[in-house]
């Protein structure tokens, strides 16, 4: 079995012998390059994928090119439309690009399938990454329907910062404070650090760039 797969995965060290063995003949290490196009809408699936490091950013884009971040896959987590399309025999329904140069380990659908018929460890695994995936989807429908949150957390850190930029609160104070959920407030703050806008401390959040978040809030 590849070690870089129990070091990310270490939940799977405990599957069944027999789960182990197939795993062992079927997997396969990949190397993504950034910016390689994983999957697009419409493709067949034919692996499931563990990913080791990186980051593979899942998007919808409409008929009018309009996208939408539905989740991100970084390391030690799977990838809900991947699940999806092998259960249900279906083609991706998104696309899937790398952020980053990326790692992952794959192993082909017919073995997947062989090891849920076969594996309560494996199913327990597969369904497990599946309801966490399904809950940040779930997130990001309440953020799309019920206003934009992006625009009520970014006029919030302007409200709460002091002279030194720097919002001294912790993600469920700010949660509470919106009427929403902490994963909520923690996924768009997150969105924020990535644009370079906030810089994420242990019970703070620094400003870096306040003409940024006024535009946004307005």
């Amino acid at each position: 079995m590849r070690h870089e797969l129990f070091e990310a995965f270490p939940d799977l060290e405990s599957l069944e012998e027999s789960a182990l063995g197939l795993m062992n003949v079927s997997t396969r290490s990949v190397r993504i390059p950034a910016d390689t196009v994983i999957f697009r809408e419409g493709n067949p699936c034919e692996n499931y994928i563990f990913m080791i490091d990186g980051s593979v950013r899942v998007e919808m884009i409409s008929g009018r090119g309009r996208e939408i971040v539905l989740y991100r896959v970084e390391r030690g987590q799977t990838c809900v439309l991947t699940t999806t399309s092998l259960m249900a025999g279906t083609q991706y329904a998104a696309q899937g690009i790398a952020e980053s140069d990326a790692n992952a380990v794959t192993i082909p659908s017919v073995s997947f399938h062989k090891l849920m018929a076969l594996s309560a460890g494996f199913r327990k695994f597969v369904f497990s990454a599946f309801s966490v995936r399904i809950s940040d989807l779930l997130m990001l429908i309440e953020e799309v329907s019920f206003g934009r949150i992006d625009e009520r957390i970014a006029q919030l850190l302007l409200d709460r910062c002091g002279q030194d930029k720097v919002v001294r609160a912790t993600h469920q104070q700010l949660a509470s404070e919106l009427g929403t959920a902490r994963e909520v407030v923690s996924r768009q703050l997150k969105e924020f650090e990535r644009a370079q806008w906030v810089a994420l401390r242990r019970g703070s959040i620094v400003l870096r760039n306040v003409e940024g978040l006024s535009e946004l809030s307005r």
